[in-house]
């Protein structure tokens, strides 16, 4: 295939649904190799399934991100099947609204987990390639990383990790040839839009924050904003967080 990836391998987590299965296509339609990984496998292998049928390459593994010994399993064996990647996308995340006097810790350590650790499981496992041949990571900030939205704490502070962790790696290895940077969407229709039910005596007047007048964007336009970010065409930029979010942030 040809196109802007052409010859590089591209792993995508939450490649499932959302904006990971749509990174995945996209990236697949651009020429690259695509790594899909995902605690749904089945998901993973549907979105692989629908690259090759593109006419693209593609695999898919599964992965829990914010296990140690998942992610390195999943890595070695993309590697092994793919060569050393030369793009990670960290788009793997979940949350929930809870008020915050009444959230779960477990369910607070879980969206930690996920969102924060897992973005640094997953980057620490793919550098050593990334600093042998050059390369990106684009993480997965929100909204919800750069303003403060209610009953969000646990995802609030998880993205607002991201897009520090993302700033201080990018800073760290700003002359090793890898590139890091993050894409903050808000209000996007994906299925983690499920997990968001209002809690119980909600305060509706709080909410003015999490809708932008222009509604909801779809999952394949903000994959067009991950593969500019991953692209050669992007090539400055690094520290950087791009949000894609209506105007929200304005």
């Amino acid at each position: 295939m040809t196109g802007r990836f052409a010859g590089r391998h591209v792993l995508v987590t939450g490649a499932a649904s959302g904006i990971g299965r749509a990174t995945a296509l996209r990236l697949g339609r651009d020429g690259a190799d695509v790594s899909c990984l995902d605690l749904a496998q089945d998901g993973a292998e549907a979105t692989a399934a629908t690259v090759r049928q593109s006419g693209g390459r593609a695999r898919a593994y599964g992965c829990d991100v914010s296990d140690h010994s998942s992610v390195q399993r999943a890595v070695e064996s993309a590697v092994a099947d793919g060569g050393a990647p030369s793009v990670l996308c960290n788009i793997a995340g979940i949350g929930r609204f809870a008020h915050s006097a009444q959230q779960p810790p477990g369910e607070w350590q879980r969206i930690i987990a996920v969102n924060l650790t897992g973005t640094f499981l997953m980057s620490q496992a793919c550098l050593p390639h990334l600093l042998a041949r050059g390369g990106v990571i684009v993480n997965t900030a929100s909204t919800a990383g750069v303003i403060a939205q209610p009953y969000s704490a646990a995802y609030c502070a998880s993205k607002g990790g991201v897009v520090m962790l993302t700033k201080a790696m990018a800073y760290e290895y700003i002359d090793r040839g890898v590139r890091i940077n993050a894409v903050a969407p808000g209000g996007i229709e994906t299925p983690i839009m499920e997990s968001f039910a209002y809690p119980e005596d909600a305060d509706g007047r709080l909410f003015h924050r999490m809708m932008s007048p222009m509604g909801f964007a779809q999952p394949d336009e903000v994959a067009s904003l991950f593969a500019f970010v991953a692209s050669d065409e992007a090539s400055y930029m690094t520290g950087a967080v791009v949000t894609y979010d209506g105007g929200l942030t304005c």
